[in-house]
């Protein structure tokens, strides 16, 4: 859970505050009220400052630790104009601009943020990208390889993440044997991992490599699936690398290096969502 600048857990955010003398009336004004360009929900707008989520935002507001142009907000819903300060643990924030990198990750990196395994951190790949603080979207593990998001909008981590969401992402998988046909035609139909079935959009050997080379493609977001699949067949994956990711590629994206994403392909992504929430 994310904790403000003073160190403090957001689920006692009076702690630690700062007292403020004469301390004013609460503003209230409605969320429909704000006619002005710009203009957002409060909780957004610490949000996208990265102080925390909007859920975790609206602990702190009802608590009175969010300030508006001098006086404390309570009121959830409440919308802030571009023009307006706002104070939240006592210093003053402004909305990130959103940023969206591609990092292709090599093996051995893990997600870690402790400062003692930093340098082992996909973190520190692209920690000179950006002065804000960047998140992986979803998970890798140290062993494997490949496409990796990383982003300061949390609501895009939420929408990509999102169980419900069906993100479509290839792997280039190594075994430590030839997988026999009977097997292949196995995952085609279907294999149970954990007692539940794990569907494949496709499967088939690598061109012109060995059979022991697997490409495969699923939208499953359970954790470690395409390794508990194999070992479920009694194949141990020695290799893993995500060579696409939500319709993104490796190209022209070296091992260990990093892109921003263009404007057109977060529109897409963004699509991609709005259109299987809507179905």
């Amino acid at each position: 859970m994310a904790k403000t600048p003073s160190g403090k857990n957001p689920k006692r955010p009076a702690t630690g505050l700062k007292k403020q003398p004469g301390r004013p009336k609460t503003l209230s004004r409605p969320a429909d009220a704000t006619k002005s360009d710009g203009s957002m929900r409060l909780n957004k707008y610490i949000a996208n400052s990265g102080m925390c989520t909007r859920r975790e935002a609206d602990i702190y507001i009802t608590a009175g630790a969010v300030w508006v142009n001098g006086k404390p907000v309570t009121q959830l819903g409440y919308k802030v104009n571009p023009t307006d300060e706002v104070k939240f643990d006592g210093k003053i924030i402004t909305p990130e601009k959103k940023e969206y990198l591609l990092l292709n990750k090599p093996k051995g990196f893990d997600l870690s943020t402790k400062s003692e395994n930093i340098e082992k951190s996909a973190l520190s790949l692209v920690a000179k990208a950006s002065k804000n603080r960047l998140y992986p979207v979803g998970g890798m593990q140290r062993s494997s390889s490949g496409l990796l998001l990383f982003t300061n909008d949390h609501d895009f981590i939420k929408k990509l993440t999102d169980t419900g969401l069906p993100v479509k992402k290839i792997f280039h998988v190594t075994l430590n044997k030839n997988l026999i046909h009977e097997d292949l035609m196995k995952i085609r139909n279907g294999v149970d991992v954990d007692h539940k079935k794990v569907i494949v959009d496709e499967i088939d050997f690598v061109e012109d490599a060995a059979k022991n080379q697997v490409g495969i493609e699923l939208k499953s977001s359970r954790n470690n699936i395409v390794t508990r699949l194999f070992k479920e067949l009694g194949y141990e994956v020695t290799a893993l690398d995500r060579v696409s990711y939500a319709g993104l590629t490796k190209k022209d994206l070296p091992r260990g290096h990093w892109r921003r994403l263009t404007e057109q392909e977060i529109i897409n992504l963004m699509n991609t969502y709005n259109k299987k929430k809507k179905a």
